[in-house]
């Protein structure tokens, strides 16, 4: 019923107005599945390879469709997915491209789903998954290679760990949005937005640090529930190889004095999590800092019951460990980090995505299953957070591409 009988890929915008690919599969038993993959700027050395979408769906056609079509069964997503690795014949995706790939593989799970007559996260999950949701991460400033002119960290980020349910989380990141924006207002800044919808001023660190903190807090006392607070530093963005320090504009700091700096963050502003504190090569410096503000476990509850801070502040790995199983060995048997990011994209299918998840849960990691900054309106990730049990989805906080997957997760909680 699921045997693959077509493949169609094109060209379609994601949310920067650059070309991405789309996939739809369709089966024997006419299921349906359509797929599209999003692309980063802030992108870790490591990660599969994106080709430009005209090439990515010229390799994938020559390559990839005469491998699927009347050969694998989009039931089996391990037997796509490997299908989509061997037409590649390469570790990273360089031959046909892991935009081409992801969105194949995606598109396949939702025609699956679509033959059982299943919502695709019990397709991907099975029967006894869907009952917990994630606390979804919200950016609300951001600088970086996210926006020009604005602050060096990456992304400050909301983070509603008491939230009662998966809706009030959503409302809340969106009020810390609106109250950023209020804040600024008052304090005479003008601030446009950068890819991800967060606001992006033309304010050094300290200030940004101020007026999410402000916010927050104001959210929180209106709400009800904890609102927590957030950093992804994308360091590797700030480190200068050739001098080994990390550049903050004018200002230096050594990999011992980034982590000295971190951790004095952690304190002041009781940040629940960090994303990618320090380079992608430096597992030592991310040991450091994890044994200084980490823990291995969390506590304190989210939407459904989901965890929440409790143990220690997460120290996630994303340019560090690029949701690949080797790097991630690398850091458990280095003691860095203690959470890791999950892009789909980034490593290419469904199915390696699934064993990044489930390699870090085995070993004490808390997945965090992420959007990129380049989005579409494919809410294939809200489903694969509540498949795999994630207590935590980054996916932004305002913004058509980015509420898609928001209202998809309230859809999910208010119909499981």
């Amino acid at each position: 019923m699921t045997l693959v009988t077509e493949v169609r890929l094109r060209r379609v915008l994601d949310s920067r107005g650059t070309p991405t690919v789309e996939a739809e599969v369709r089966t024997e038993s006419g299921g349906f599945g359509r797929g599209a993959a999003p692309s980063g700027a802030s992108t870790g050395e490591y990660e599969a390879i994106e080709l430009p979408a005209e090439e990515a769906i010229a390799k994938a056609r020559e390559l990839a469709v005469p491998r699927l079509e009347g050969q694998v069964y989009a039931g089996d997503q391990r037997g796509v997915d490997g299908a989509l690795r061997s037409a590649d014949g390469t570790d990273d995706f360089s031959e046909i491209g892991a935009n081409s790939a992801v969105a194949i593989s995606m598109a396949a799970a939702k025609a699956a789903a679509d033959v059982l007559g299943a919502p695709l996260y019990q397709h991907l999950g099975g029967a006894f998954r869907g009952r917990n949701f994630p606390v979804p991460l919200g950016n609300v400033v951001g600088g970086g290679e996210h926006a020009a002119d604005a602050t060096h960290i990456q992304e400050f980020l909301s983070a509603p760990v008491g939230a009662p349910s998966v809706a009030d989380a959503v409302f809340a990141n969106a009020a810390v949005h609106a109250e950023v924006r209020d804040l600024l207002e008052e304090r005479g800044i003008a601030a446009a937005k950068g890819d991800e919808g967060a606001w992006a001023p033309s304010v050094d660190d300290a200030e940004a640090f101020e007026v999410v903190a402000e916010a927050v807090d104001a959210v929180a006392a209106e709400v009800g529930f904890e609102v927590g607070f957030g950093l992804d530093v994308a360091a590797s963005e700030l480190y200068d190889a050739d001098d080994g320090v990390y550049r903050y504009g004018e200002e230096t700091r050594s990999p011992e004095e980034q982590v000295d700096y971190v951790a004095d963050l952690v304190e002041e502003y009781d940040l629940v999590y960090v994303e990618d504190p320090l380079e992608e090569d430096d597992f030592e410096g991310f040991a450091d800092l994890t044994a200084r503000v980490g823990g291995r476990s969390t506590g304190r509850a989210g939407p459904g019951g989901r965890p929440g801070r409790g143990g220690g502040t997460l120290v996630c790995g994303d340019d560090l460990f690029v949701t690949n199983t080797d790097r991630l060995e690398r850091g458990i048997e280095a003691g860095a980090a203690n959470s890791i990011l999950v892009k789909p994209n980034q490593i290419g299918t469904l199915s390696e995505a699934f064993d990044a998840i489930e390699l870090a849960v085995r070993n004490g990691y808390v997945p965090v299953v992420s959007h990129r900054s380049g989005e579409t309106e494919d809410t294939t990730i809200a489903h694969l957070a509540v498949a795999t049990d994630a207590p935590f989805i980054k996916t932004g906080a305002v913004g058509g591409e980015r509420t898609a997957k928001l209202n998809e997760l309230i859809r999910i909680e208010a119909n499981a």
